[in-house]
């Protein structure tokens, strides 16, 4: 058997661009609305505009999450020795988790592991979107192992958010933040 090559994609919830109509998104919104009551295949209509919101213009005043979530990825990526690294986004803004895995299997990943910054049990994308897409893209590639990092040790978590309240708390500086 070949070298294993290691991929990791950070999954973002996504936003929406500032600048976008309104009326987009809320179209959007609709047509996923009625899509899950009748528990249809989405239809073209709900696809031109997923993908037309996804793939508006964006820079980091009109999207701040995109912004955000990259500056995270910055300072995760050369923690990763030397892995290939994707972002994926649940909604509103591309890649989606399908374009970031497959870019990293045409550059030949064979493991990719998942990751979000959604830590919380109970959501949706994590807990039901995410999984159900890694399922779908098994088979599409037998030869890679796709991995979901879920769910994340609360403890970790619990101790990371009280690192940041004593980073803030007026014990551990004199100054207001």
């Amino acid at each position: 058997m070949g070298t294993r090559k290691q991929g990791v994609i950070l999954v973002g919830h996504g936003g929406i661009p500032k600048d976008c109509p309104q009326d987009l998104v809320t179209r959007l919104k609709r047509l996923e609305a009625q899509r899950r009551a009748t528990k249809q295949p989405p239809s073209a209509e709900e696809l031109e505009l997923d993908m037309k919101i996804r793939r508006w213009p964006r820079t980091p005043s009109t999207d701040p999450y995109q912004s955000g979530l990259q500056a995270v990825a910055t300072r995760l990526q050369p923690q990763l020795n030397g892995v290939l690294f994707g972002l994926a986004y649940n909604e509103f803004c591309a890649p989606t988790l399908e374009e970031a895995v497959e870019h990293l299997v045409e550059q030949g990943a064979t493991e990719i592991t998942v990751a979000t910054t959604m830590f919380t049990p109970g959501g949706s994308h994590s807990e039901i979107e995410i999984p159900d897409i890694l399922e779908h893209l098994r088979p599409k590639h037998p030869g890679v192992a796709l991995r979901y990092a879920w769910p994340f040790d609360l403890e970790l978590v619990a101790n990371t958010l009280a690192e940041q309240i004593r980073r803030f708390s007026t014990t551990a500086s004199h100054s207001d933040r």
